[in-house]
């Protein structure tokens, strides 16, 4: 009986398919595996490939930083407030004084302001106008131009390269009058360019005046805002642009240099001054604009305005 006993378990473990206990593993492994995932999913493909450099490129490139706000600003007078709104200076709230005189300038004011839409009209006593602008000649009007929104100097960079455009920049080191600056952004407007630079400290911002120098270019030109202009000169070069500073003394003329053709940031002194010292380092090329007539300078607008023209005719 014991014999007959170890002659059945010697046949039952080895019989041959599933044993109990299996969970039925041969069985899932003889299942499908589902649809084939797409090539950007599948590793060492060279879509997953692509894909995946995309993504680490949007991580390292935040999307729209911003370089900060300015601060509001009051345009004072009946004059520069007309000048204002014609040039589209953007504007939040007209203040007027209560009783005004009529004239051809205040009806002009208000009718730009209907038309224009979007801005505020505020009736105000004289003694609220006097203390809003520290007893200054408001002679009844008084504009309120919200602070500007500057970009980030990163962002110049990459929307011309999402366009699949080679970036044209201009930077500006110490240049403080608003009029040059607008002068620049007009320039910049004109010739194809894809943004200004200019530090947070020690220059000029985007005020109303600024905004009128522009002809209304500033609505579509972007200015860009960096605590340390070297750094940001530095993180473009990174990018692979080419830091073109111009000054007086430049080995190089504007006319001969082939960087222009390519991805560039053109770096602009004070008509005084010139480049500061660290942002002269920082240049890859100092250029000069040959002056036959011997003057010995241009101011800035006027300055950018040379270059950018020679490097907008190498482009086209």
């Amino acid at each position: 009986m014991a014999g007959n006993s170890q002659r059945r378990n010697r046949r039952t473990s080895n019989k041959k398919g599933a044993t109990v206990g299996s969970g039925g593993q041969r069985r899932r492994g003889l299942e499908g595996k589902g649809p084939t995932p797409p090539a950007e999913m599948r590793k060492k493909h060279k879509k997953n490939r692509i894909a995946n450099a995309k993504a680490k490129q949007a991580a390292r490139r935040p999307v729209a930083r911003r370089g900060g706000k300015g601060t509001s600003e009051l345009v004072v007078g009946r004059n520069p407030v007309v000048e204002a709104l014609r040039e589209g200076v953007p504007a939040s709230t007209l203040y007027v004084l209560q009783y005004i005189d009529n004239d051809e300038r205040v009806r002009e004011a208000l009718q730009l302001v209907a038309e224009r839409g979007g801005i505020n009209l505020m009736e105000a006593p004289r003694a609220e106008l006097d203390r809003m602008t520290n007893g200054l000649n408001h002679q009844g009007l008084v504009l309120q131009v919200p602070p500007y929104e500057y970009a980030h100097p990163e962002d110049l960079a990459h929307a011309a390269f999402d366009e699949g455009e080679d970036p044209m920049i201009v930077a500006l080191d110490g240049v403080t009058d608003p009029r040059n600056l607008g002068a620049v952004v007009r320039s910049v407007s004109a010739f194809g360019g894809h943004g200004v630079v200019v530090p947070e400290r020690r220059a000029a911002g985007m005020t109303a005046g600024a905004w009128k120098t522009s002809a209304g270019t500033a609505a579509r030109t972007p200015v860009a805002r960096a605590t340390n202009l070297t750094r940001a000169l530095e993180a473009y070069k990174k990018d692979g642009l080419v830091v073109v500073g111009l000054a007086a003394d430049g080995e190089h003329e504007v006319g001969e240099l082939e960087a222009l053709d390519g991805p560039v940031v053109i770096v602009v002194g004070s008509e005084g001054k010139g480049l500061s010292r660290l942002v002269g380092e920082t240049c890859d090329f100092r250029v000069r604009i040959p002056m036959p007539g011997g003057a010995e300078s241009l101011n800035a607008g006027v300055a950018t305005g040379v270059v950018l023209y020679e490097a907008a005719r190498r482009r086209s």
